[in-house]
């Protein structure tokens, strides 16, 4: 819980940290932007002055220097327009191939799109009300740019941090992946001997006592560390998977934990179909039950019921086993899962995570808490 903890922190600082460099590069970019649109605003000024001095020329103004500032303006799109808004001049505007009547009509309705974000600027050309005409403008494509750009960035570093983080668990996952398999293969591996003098002795037993009544229980006992052997020899390999009665696999589970728990657990099963068969490999699919009776023993400090309800429903088979236990806090119940997570005192935290390995990557189905509540008890339900 700790280690989990503060690798919760550690995540949640440099999520901080990514949103506070990300609301950094906004604000500059913001007055970047800013300070350049108020340029091309004083520079759209000096045009419009242009444009009025040109308007007011007579044969003694000398019309250089405002000639040059007109044809000095090659990047920011400009409209003339006059007071009935009629387009008179435009420079720098796109107008998508459109040609005679129509350019023109699509220029008025640009100029009228310019004027609804207040980017005129009026000039009087008369003494006259109406006589002044209106330099519509639009932000440069450099301003454009400026103005994307940041937000372009944030997008490809998102990406990347998004490529990278997903690399990173797959990754951890296929290093967990191997650390189950070598921790699976080895165990097997060590049961291997001992059980096998265990049967050899057993046999012998057997031919010395055959008698004793207590000799086929221990031989019960070697078969089930056979039993889980083999079960761990199965892990980090696709398991063979056969069709079974789903009722016989309950049904077996069911009776080997009545006999290993206490009188005042009671657990039962039912089945709405008891030839409901699933595509399974048995020995795991067992494990799984075995887990999570075990689990809802341990919740219920030695006194209650747990409950197996099995249905078809289309293809899948769904079934739930629900217990009468201390239940799961509402903040933990995205953890239960996680390899090392455990509310024991002494636990691993192993037995759900082998659980979901096993119905999900093995079999292709899905197992999750379906329902807890604290003081009440909680359902797990797997579908195959």
């Amino acid at each position: 819980m700790v280690w989990t903890d503060k690798i919760r922190q550690v995540k949640i600082a440099l999520v901080g940290a990514a949103v506070l460099i990300a609301a950094a590069s906004l604000v500059v970019s913001h007055f970047l932007v800013r300070d350049l649109a108020r340029e091309e605003r004083q520079r759209m000024e000096i045009w419009a002055e242009a444009m009025h001095t040109l308007s007011q020329a007579d044969e003694e103004t000398d019309l250089n220097l405002v000639l040059k500032v007109i044809e000095q303006n090659n990047t920011i799109p400009v409209i003339v327009v006059d007071a009935a808004g009629e387009v008179q001049t435009y420079r720098n505007v796109k107008l998508h191939g459109a040609t005679g009547a129509d350019s023109t009509a699509e220029a008025a309705q640009t100029a009228r799109r310019m004027l609804g974000r207040q980017q005129a600027i009026r000039v009087q050309i008369g003494e006259g009300r109406d006589d002044y005409l209106l330099v519509c403008y639009d932000d440069s494509l450099l301003l454009t740019r400026l103005a994307w750009y940041p937000y372009i960035q944030l997008g490809v570093v998102m990406l990347f941090v998004v490529v990278a983080i997903f690399a990173l668990l797959t990754s951890k996952r296929a290093e967990q992946n191997k650390v189950w398999v070598g921790l699976s293969k080895e165990t097997a591996h060590q049961l291997g001997t001992p059980i096998s003098s265990l049967m050899a002795w057993t046999e012998i037993l057997h031919e010395t006592y055959p008698d004793d009544t207590l000799i086929p229980e221990m031989d019960k006992d070697v078969k089930r560390l056979q039993l889980i052997a083999d079960r761990f020899s199965k892990i980090g390999s696709a398991p063979e998977r056969t069709d079974v009665s789903l009722h016989d696999i309950l049904q077996n589970v069911v009776e080997y934990m009545n006999r290993r728990t206490s009188q005042h657990v009671s657990i039962t099963f039912s089945m709405s179909d008891p030839d409901c068969k699933v595509m399974v490999n048995r020995q795991l699919f067992e494990w799984v039950f075995e887990n999570l009776c075990k689990n809802a023993v341990d919740a219920m400090s030695g006194s209650g019921s747990i409950t197996i309800t099995a249905r078809q429903s289309g293809s899948r088979c769904i079934i739930d086993v629900s217990d009468t236990g201390k239940g799961i806090e509402r903040g933990n119940i995205k953890n239960v899962f996680r390899p090392g997570f455990t509310t024991k005192k002494r636990g691993w935290g192993l037995g759900l995570s082998l659980a979901r390995r096993i119905i999900e990557e093995y079999h292709h189905g899905r197992i999750y808490v379906l329902r807890s509540e604290v003081g009440a008890g909680t359902t797990f339900r797997i579908e195959v």
